[in-house]
């Protein structure tokens, strides 16, 4: 299995749960995430004092969470662009490349790109500190579920035990619609209300060179549900 499959169904069966606690009126247990960090995000993010309400984005699939997220960073470019002084409104204006399609990318971009989501979703989900063996156990019995392949289990149960380090989640950004993605994703499944989680977020802002403008705009789409 690869990691963009794995990531699909983690992303799916997340939306999934969530619809079945909903109805159950047991949603309560979830984490702020879950619907949009999939079942990562609910394994890893159920702590208590945490609600999953209308503010939590639901991404079916990682091509949505893309185009979101580069959305919201196409229209912080046109904002910039639109405030051009009217003095140079005469000068050529750069023209905005089009909304790339994630299903377009050649595989082994795509397969780079969706290792860097997983990675950015696993570290915000462990950035208040908190992965008891429980919740390892849990991840793990789900990749099984999934029948995720022995190398590509190892390399999430790496990352489960792995220091969260903001500098190396934002390392895998090849541009900087992918950055705004890598930070819209952590948003999501991060609680930005903890001191832990805030301070993550944040750092993470700063190594993904996010500007300040920009940073606010993917957390108020994120805080708006989309």
């Amino acid at each position: 299995m690869s990691i963009q499959n794995l990531l699909e169904q983690l992303l799916k069966s997340g939306v999934s749960k969530v619809e079945t606690a909903k109805q159950s009126g047991d949603l309560g247990k979830y984490a702020t995430g879950a619907a949009a960090g999939g079942a990562l995000a609910l394994l890893l993010g159920s702590r208590s004092g945490r609600r999953l309400g209308g503010k939590a984005l639901k991404i079916g699939t990682v091509a949505a969470l893309g185009t979101l997220a580069w959305r919201v960073y196409n229209d912080w470019q046109a904002k910039q662009q639109a405030s051009v002084p009217a003095a140079a409104a005469g000068a050529p204006q750069a023209t905005r490349p089009a909304l790339p399609s994630f299903e377009a990318l050649p595989t082994p971009q795509l397969e780079d790109h969706s290792r860097a989501m997983l990675k950015a979703l696993i570290a915000a989900a462990k950035s208040d500190g908190h992965l008891d063996e429980r919740e390892r156990g849990a991840v793990e019995a789900e990749l099984q579920r999934l029948d995720a392949d022995p190398a590509t289990r190892r390399w999430v149960e790496d990352e489960l035990r792995r220091p969260v380090e903001p500098a190396e989640v934002a390392a895998a950004s090849t541009s900087p619609q992918m950055a705004a993605e890598i930070y819209l994703a952590s948003v999501i499944v991060a609680d930005d209300t903890t001191t832990m989680e805030r301070a993550y977020l944040d750092e993470l802002a700063r190594q993904l060179k996010l500007p300040a403008e920009l940073k606010a705009d993917l957390e108020a789409r994120a805080k708006a549900g989309g």
